[in-house]
């Protein structure tokens, strides 16, 4: 291979691993003291059901990762509908031993339930710097959530909400038949305690109805 061509793929081999090497999606970038902080999915679209994760990728000033944060040192809270999860640890996904990851990103894996728009309010310490930064889905910033449907084949699965909703219903039936079975339960021992009752008192009459006839029986003493 020539020299000019050779230059040429390695070109275009080193611009193919470095769009692998950082995240392509839609992120807003936030400037925090000396450092961007990039918000955002790590999948997009973010579809309801399906595993995806909170990510920030930081660089420094001079455009370098950084890549030595715990996952200790930064949290992010998501809210959606009037709702908010608990804080979510941002942990590092570039392991320094194997190399393996992307330098300064972090990930708080998420799986989204509902379809809509999301907000990302990420908290804690870049080294000295403190970050408070609040985000939310938008065509300017991050997709928000939407339902798989579109892209399901060949068949299109029931939606979360759906089967949530047919669990509580089998739920429901399940325990009115369990009630219904127990107070049948209690019908036939009250039934039972009463046939026992009146059985028993059937006897006692006998047994005196038989005493007496036998005592009518007996001859009288002159």
């Amino acid at each position: 291979m020539h020299r000019p061509a050779r230059a040429m793929a390695i070109a275009i081999l080193a611009i193919g691993l470095a769009s692998l090497a950082t995240p392509v999606a839609a992120h807003i970038v936030k400037h925090v003291g000396p450092y961007t902080v990039a918000l955002g999915w790590v999948h997009e679209p973010a579809y309801v059901g399906q595993l995806n994760a909170v990510q920030v990728v930081i660089k420094d000033a001079k455009g370098n990762p950084v890549s030595d944060l715990t996952a200790d040192d930064l949290k992010v809270v998501v809210s959606t509908a009037g709702q908010q999860s608990d804080p979510l640890s941002l942990a590092p996904t570039f392991d320094e031993d194997t190399g393996l990851g992307i330098p300064g990103d972090y990930e708080a894996p998420l799986i989204p339930t509902s379809p809509g728009d999301y907000t990302f309010h990420v908290t804690g310490m870049i080294h000295s710097t403190k970050i408070d930064e609040t985000a939310t889905s938008s065509d300017t910033t991050f997709d928000s959530v939407v339902d798989p449907s579109a892209v399901q084949f060949p068949s299109k699965l029931p939606a979360i909400g759906d089967l949530a909703t047919r669990i509580e219903r089998v739920d429901a039936r399940v325990q009115s038949q369990l009630a219904a079975a127990n107070d049948a339960k209690s019908s036939s021992q009250g039934a039972l305690v009463v046939g026992l009752g009146v059985g028993g008192a059937g006897v006692l009459i006998g047994l005196v109805a038989l005493t007496l006839a036998i005592m009518a029986r007996r001859p009288r003493s002159t």
